[in-house]
């Protein structure tokens, strides 16, 4: 049974967000479109984000709870620095 966990970040502009992540992680991994949102398949695991209006939703999908926590720091971080001037907040839920 794969590990799933799940964050909502609140911002005004998710497609923004959701481009610059596609666009950086995009020279390192594979970044696809599926069903509206756009999927980073990292080696540990993959991360579905989707814009939900006046958020970012995030769902993150590993095999084991290491690789699951390692994909939310990854992520988390990521979005937290790109956002930092409009304070985003990454906060795992699984």
């Amino acid at each position: 049974m794969p590990n799933t966990s799940r964050a909502t970040v609140l911002t005004e502009k998710p497609a923004r967000y959701i481009k610059q992540l596609g666009s950086h992680f995009g020279q390192k991994i594979d970044v696809t479109e599926r069903d509206g949102a756009t999927v980073l398949a990292f080696p540990m695991g993959e991360c579905e984000l989707r814009d939900a209006g006046s958020a970012i939703a995030i769902n993150a999908t590993a095999s084991s709870d290491d690789d699951l926590q390692r994909l939310e720091g990854v992520v988390g971080r990521h979005l937290e620095r790109f956002g930092a001037r409009d304070e985003l907040t990454v906060t795992w839920t699984r």
